[in-house]
């Protein structure tokens, strides 16, 4: 698919061209990175404004986005990643080395105590949840680690693309818990000008505090 020859074809056709991309061919630092880079961008920008003190990443895969954050983190000068997974058996050599970057491995919701304790209330954390997307995982990751957020800091749910825009994944999924847990917590606010490139994976995704 070539754009020039792409004016017409449906933006899902689209965006299952771009999953497949995503999925099977991209890296960053030689490292597999299941991003969207135009996600990857937004989150750029967040810290580079914000210049968060942890940023707390669930769900790490191959750890190519965890590297790329803990890169950001050093052009800012300022920052480490708390790095949770169920499982850690299939990370890169290159982000485990990154001295920014602090892995465990485990269940995100039993270990909320144990991460919690590695975080001083002082600290500002921007949260960014990519596990399993079920409803109920996705649900009790954001009531467990939601009150780390400060006031004006960002909890990032992704893969809210997920029958909202791409045929794949559980249903239901991130989306409603989202939409879920918007509904208990009047605090926090779908920040959709964070989608302004239109094409994101993660729809009502970047949560605000207020």
């Amino acid at each position: 698919m070539f754009l020039e020859e792409s004016e017409a074809v449906p933006l899902k056709d689209v965006l299952i061209a771009m999953q497949n991309r995503i999925v099977t061919k991209t890296s960053y630092f030689g490292v597999p990175t299941q991003k969207n880079p135009l996600d990857f961008w937004v989150y750029q920008e967040l810290v580079t404004a914000r210049r968060p003190d942890v940023i707390l990443e669930i769900g790490n895969k191959f750890g190519g986005s965890t590297l790329a954050l803990a890169h950001l983190l050093d052009l800012v000068g300022h920052g480490r990643i708390i790095a949770l997974d169920i499982d850690h058996s299939n990370l890169h050599a290159t982000a485990i080395r990154h001295p920014r970057i602090q892995f465990i491995e485990g269940d995100a919701v039993a270990l909320g105590p144990q991460v919690k304790s590695l975080i001083a209330s002082n600290e500002d954390v921007l949260v960014i949840e990519d596990s399993s997307h079920t409803y109920e995982n996705t649900l009790a990751v954001l009531r467990e680690y939601a009150e780390l957020v400060k006031s004006g800091g960002y909890f990032v749910v992704e893969d809210s693309i997920c029958h909202h825009g791409l045929d794949t994944g559980p249903k239901p999924g991130a989306y409603e818990a989202i939409e879920t847990f918007l509904a208990e917590n009047k605090d926090f606010e779908s920040d959709r000008e964070m989608e302004s490139f239109v094409v994101t994976w993660n729809p009502k995704g970047f949560l605000l505090r207020s």
